[in-house]
């Protein structure tokens, strides 16, 4: 145990405590602070890289600043360790993503401290510029200060924000957080354009000190800076985009320095007006393990604190693949027949397995950035020229693409492939991830069909379907498991669509499943045999359209119906047959089974199942009450 008398990791548990320290002490607590995330990140995992680099940021932040009075919005969040730490959750941090424990982002309904909830890119800029206008409304005085990524920076909310707040001229600061990632290598010409930035060092320390000589001569100062431009021009050979804005650029600076951030950030106050700080850090910084790999050790899983080994994961050597690597290895397979196909992910490629067809065939697979609604309308230019996209993007993240899959996709019925990954209950990163909006979302738009493979096979069928084109947009959703077999490079079957399959007949009752969820309820329907309750299964493939055919099947021969989806029941599949039974004016009841109307909070995928009831032992349970 650690002898906590002796160090300050245990003496800060508030802001107010972290202000008495000393600049000398200031590092010591950075040091313990870093050594404390390893070591409980070791044994319980959540995002390691992303708040070590920016771990002095959050310390300086608190240290500068009077919170929760001032405001500091993070964006994302997984950068926010530290943040949470330092706000008097040390003690609760080893419930970090676990279920009834700290959310893994901020969160208002947490703490006063979590100025607002984040868990998608982009948002800080914006959501700070209001709060900063409302706290002006309220004829309030508190600085507002927004933390962005460069990685977020590549998603266009950023550039709307910064858009708005240049021409409203409010007080508020926003500090970009260079690591040139984000969860993979950053992409695009932003990238580009920060790093020729960061050259300018010259440039900026000549700026930074005329300005803050001409403090107190205001016309002057506004005449340095139409200067500053023509000098810039000769300097960097480019305009600076943050000026352009209206906002004072200041840095590059090191932000892995807190004494001398703690200046720079005190020397900010003092300036009125839209800011940017541009500080460069290490993702990672202070873990030698995390730095050589950024990409592995964003989230890395348990791991040695001392040694930095990842735990042995010699067993999953001899599991089934995971779904999105038998989507990764399928598109490649389905690309070398098909040469009209291509892969596109919003800044993703190893966590959807893009990555695999990204180094067998680059010239075929893009990666656009966090830029989900890009994504979508880059695919739908795409397929206007004979091109078969397949757009693959976490279900959660598609939210932020709705609107361009129905104007740029489905109104103009284009051919695109959507693979929405990390589809239904996701775990431990909670509320703002749990894909399971996108069946409800999409079952009313036309020209989409809506699909979800029971097992890797299906899957697989799913994709080799998919891409025989003239079906306009077709989504298939599937979730963050494994397969249920190692043996899952299976023939290439075309499904037709909107048919699903009987697995299993039945006399009292009948189950219609939609996804890999169904395999709960096949465990649910072998328990109850056992108990003399005879259940149909029916594997229905596909939420829209459905199969009319089966419908009518169990709708004459069942009095009561299961429906079990992994997704919201409002709107979603169940919602369908409800809506199919009226129609046809069948007497059947439908029994909804899937996410109730509230948003899940984070915890193991088998702990959030069995809240919403969608376990075997849950189905079994509405099986038993129903027969």
């Amino acid at each position: 145990m650690p002898d906590r008398n002796n160090r300050l990791l245990y003496k800060i548990d508030s802001p107010d405590d972290i202000k008495k320290l000393s600049p000398d002490e200031l590092v010591q607590y950075c040091d313990e602070l870093r050594d404390f995330i390893v070591t409980e990140l070791a044994e319980n995992p959540g995002h390691l890289g992303s708040s070590l680099g920016a771990l002095e940021l959050g310390v300086a932040l608190q240290y500068v600043y009077n919170t929760p009075n001032d405001k500091v919005v993070w964006d994302v969040g997984h950068q926010a360790y530290a943040h949470k730490i330092i706000t008097g959750r040390r003690d609760k941090f080893c419930t970090n993503r676990k279920l009834g424990g700290l959310s893994g982002f901020p969160s208002i309904k947490e703490s006063d401290y979590d100025s607002f909830g984040v868990g998608h890119s982009s948002t800080s800029i914006s959501a700070a510029l209001g709060i900063a206008i409302g706290e002006k409304l309220n004829n309030q005085q508190h600085k507002v200060v927004a933390v962005i990524g460069d990685g977020a920076l590549s998603g266009g909310l950023a550039y709307e924000g910064l858009n708005n707040a240049g021409v409203e001229k409010t007080d508020l600061l926003v500090i970009l957080n260079d690591n040139r990632m984000s969860i993979d290598k950053n992409v695009g010409a932003m990238k580009e354009y920060l790093l020729n930035i960061t050259t300018s060092g010259k440039y900026n320390r000549f700026k930074n000190d005329v300005w803050k000589s001409l403090a107190d001569y205001p016309r002057i100062r506004r005449w340095f800076q139409k200067l500053s431009n023509v000098v810039k021009l000769g300097i960097l050979q480019q305009s600076n985009l943050f000026e352009s804005l209206n906002f004072r650029y200041f840095g590059p600076i090191d932000g892995n320095d807190v004494t001398y951030l703690v200046k720079v950030l005190k020397d900010l106050n003092s300036i009125p007006g839209p800011k940017l700080l541009h500080i460069l850090t290490v993702k990672g910084n202070g873990f030698n393990p995390a730095i050589k790999d950024q990409t592995k050790w964003h989230a890395p899983g348990k791991f040695d604190p001392d040694t930095g080994e990842l735990e042995c994961n010699c067993g999953e050597d001899h599991l089934p693949p995971k779904l999105q690597e038998v989507f990764g290895h399928t598109i490649v397979e389905l690309a070398e027949k098909n040469p009209k196909i291509v892969g596109i992910t919003p800044a993703m490629p190893t966590g959807c397995s893009l990555d695999i067809m990204m180094e067998k065939m680059p010239e075929r697979t893009f990666d656009v950035g966090i830029a989900e609604g890009h994504a979508v309308t880059f695919s739908a230019g795409l397929a206007t020229q004979g091109i078969i996209p397949f757009c693959n993007i976490y279900s959660s993240f598609m939210q932020r693409a709705y609107d361009n899959v129905i104007h740029d996709v489905a109104l103009q019925n284009l051919d695109v492939v959507f693979c929405l990954d990390r589809s239904g209950l996701v775990g431990e990163d909670g509320a703002t991830h749990q894909g399971v909006f996108d069946i409800a979302a999409f079952r009313s738009v036309p020209n989409v069909i809506v699909s979800s493979p029971m097992d890797e096979s299906e899957l697989r069928n799913l994709m080799y379907t998919a891409q025989q084109g003239g079906c306009g947009a077709f989504v298939i959703r599937y979730p963050k498991t494994r397969a249920l077999s190692k043996n899952w490079e299976t023939p290439f079957t075309t499904l037709p669509i909107g048919k699903g399959r009987v697995l299993k007949e039945g006399e009292n009752l009948a189950i219609l499943s939609f996804g890999f969820i169904g395999n709960n309820a096949r465990e649910a329907i072998e328990k109850a045999e056992k108990e003399g309750i005879s259940v149909a299964h029916y594997d229905m493939r596909f939420a829209k359209p459905l199969d009319h055919e089966l419908l009518h099947e169990a709708g004459k021969k069942f009095k009561n119906i299961i429906t079990i989806e992994d997704g919201v029941i409002n709107g979603g599949f169940g919602s369908a047959v409800l809506e199919f039974m009226n129609d046809k004016n069948y007497r059947t009841s439908v029994h909804m089974v899937g996410v109730p109307d509230k948003f899940i909070p984070h915890g193991t995928i088998k702990e959030l199942q069995h809240i919403c009831g969608m376990d075997s032992e849950g189905i079994l349970k509405k099986i038993k009450e129903i027969s």
